[in-house]
């Protein structure tokens, strides 16, 4: 088997973040979002991964390399404007040949893996398998209807009146025989070659197409609520271990990690949460659910529930909570006064708050 990630889309619900970084790579826990979803397909046991990529592909190739450091083979195929999510097998038909493949949307958070549903496909080898997940209102999902025994009977792309609770969640397990059906659609009103209508059509064409219902957590990470909440998710695991330094003054409450080269000075931590390696938090508190990048400087200030990307510094800001602070932005006071903040700052800004 082999896998296709589909890295290309602009991300344009991300913005600020997805005007200068790749959605893709948004940091989950220190981690971006990307690195999860190949390690989710490495614990499959498959190691050639094809990685679709839009005009950000220089980036994502320079922070996940050739794979080598997961254990992976990756190829990098570029897809020349957003076609939609057939036109993706269909630019990766030389890569994926005749072999059966998984095919993963990369802004995907699924902590709890895949290996159930991966397991779901090899006992039945379906020409398809698609994984939905229960939500409360798919009008804004691909849904999938189905039959008694979990075949697909109809896919139907964000229709207004659903018939089924259960959205596609953009992982499809594929034989060959998509190949044919991406040939055979046309593109959709929006000008895309719909998946929907590639798996519709070997439904239509007496194939067995069945589904797998996940289970576990699923977050699509494509809005800043949501980069937050999977955050939140993610650190709610963490194991707690101290690599850097932390003075006599600080004190460090729940599961942290203090990564190698961060210094506490002065500071409360409150778990969970993360620092990242050669951050320095000084005079301040750090509240739960909170992830400080690589190289970041926290300075008389509190925030709690939020994330500072790589390179970000607060100063004297009390009480920021909810917020995202972008690579290398800065965050300090004005002089006024005020008890509470919400801020979503992209990269490289400076941001002046009331004192």
């Amino acid at each position: 088997m082999k896998a296709l990630v589909l890295a290309g889309g602009s991300g344009t619900r991300l913005r600020p973040f997805s005007y200068s970084m790749p959605k893709q790579l948004i940091p989950i826990a220190n981690t971006p979002v990307l690195e999860y979803v190949l390690r989710n397909i490495l614990d499959l046991g498959v190691t050639e991964i094809g990685v679709i990529v839009g005009d950000r592909g220089p980036e994502i190739r320079q922070a996940i390399g050739d794979g080598s450091q997961f254990g992976a083979q990756l190829t990098y195929i570029p897809q020349e404007a957003p076609l939609g999510l057939a036109h993706t097998v269909a630019i990766a038909r030389d890569f994926l040949g005749d072999d059966d493949f998984v095919m993963y949307l990369g802004d995907n958070m699924l902590p709890d893996g895949i290996a159930g549903i991966a397991e779901e496909f090899a006992a039945h080898r379906p020409a398809a398998h698609v994984v939905v997940y229960k939500v409360p209102d798919p009008r804004a999902f691909g849904v999938a209807e189905l039959g008694p025994g979990g075949e697909v009977l109809r896919l139907v792309e964000k229709p207004q009146q659903p018939r089924s609770d259960l959205a596609l969640m953009g992982v499809y397990f594929f034989t060959a025989a998509i190949h044919e059906a991406v040939q055979a659609i046309e593109p959709s009103a929006r000008g895309e070659l719909e998946i929907t209508d590639a798996i519709q059509w070997l439904v239509s064409s007496g194939a067995d197409v069945r589904a797998g219902q996940y289970e576990g957590y699923w977050k699509d990470t494509g809005n800043v609520e949501d980069v937050l909440e999977c955050n939140r998710h993610i650190l709610e695991s963490l194991k707690p271990a101290v690599d850097g330094e932390v003075d006599d003054a600080s004190e460090l409450v729940g599961p942290v990690i203090v990564e190698e080269g961060a210094r506490i000075v002065r500071s409360r931590i409150e778990g969970p949460a993360i620092i990242g390696a050669g951050t320095v938090v000084e005079d301040s508190h750090i509240g739960a659910h909170t992830s400080i990048g690589r190289g970041c400087a926290v300075t008389g200030s509190r925030l709690e529930y939020s994330i500072a990307l790589d390179g970000a510094s607060v100063t004297g800001v009390q009480g920021l909570r909810s917020s995202v602070i972008g690579r290398s932005a800065s965050v300090g006071t004005s002089g006024q006064s005020t008890d509470h903040y919400r801020l979503v700052v992209g990269d490289h800004t400076r941001v002046e708050v009331a004192a």
